[in-house]
């Protein structure tokens, strides 16, 4: 598909949603994933994941979009290791106990940034701390992204700057979050 065609169909997309004063879609946790990776001061890296979350891409009037995403940290899991999962889940890290979700919800956005991918900014929350961050949108490898295939995306977060500074002898001090996500159904 040209280039053209796909803007023109995006465009018309975006003129059908802003008939209806707002279309929304949930994130199909069976078909997405979220993770993320923290890198040990030894180089190796420690690959995590949140298998229980949830969130939803809405259409706004104005034809923007927003996405909202929520996961838990009652859930999180660093991969192959359970002890290393407890102590994410704990006091030095999540606190999973007291602040059990970790929130995204990014700033409005073109719908052409699915398709052609690019930065995606939006306020992360973690435990009680509420930052600006930016998170990268990777280009679409089909003509209807978060329905014919996933969205992909990757963010840097210090973790000082959330609280959770806790082993920072032992362990660096950026999260590499990766998203792969898709919509439940043919998205309304």
């Amino acid at each position: 598909m040209s280039r053209a065609c796909l803007h023109a169909w995006l465009l018309a997309a975006v003129a059908l949603c802003a008939a209806v004063p707002v279309c929304a879609a949930n994130i199909d946790a069976a078909a997405s994933e979220v993770g993320f990776s923290l890198v040990t001061r030894w180089g190796e890296v420690v690959d995590g994941r949140f298998p229980v979350f949830d969130g939803r891409l809405t259409r706004l009037p104005d034809g923007r979009q927003q996405v909202r995403l929520s996961l838990s940290t009652a859930d999180v899991e660093i991969v192959g290791n359970l002890r290393h999962t407890h102590l994410t889940r704990g006091r030095g890290f999540f606190d999973a106990e007291k602040y059990p979700w970790v929130t995204f919800v990014s700033e409005p956005f073109d719908p052409a940034l699915l398709i052609e991918g690019g930065p995606l900014p939006g306020t992360l929350h973690i435990r009680d701390v509420q930052r600006a961050e930016i998170f990268s949108v990777a280009p679409a490898n089909c003509a209807r992204p978060a329905l014919d295939c996933a969205v992909r995306a990757r963010g840097v977060v210090e973790r000082a700057n959330y609280g959770m500074n806790r082993w920072s002898f032992a362990i660096g001090g950026k999260v590499r979050f990766q998203l792969s996500l898709r919509l439940a159904g043919e998205g309304t």
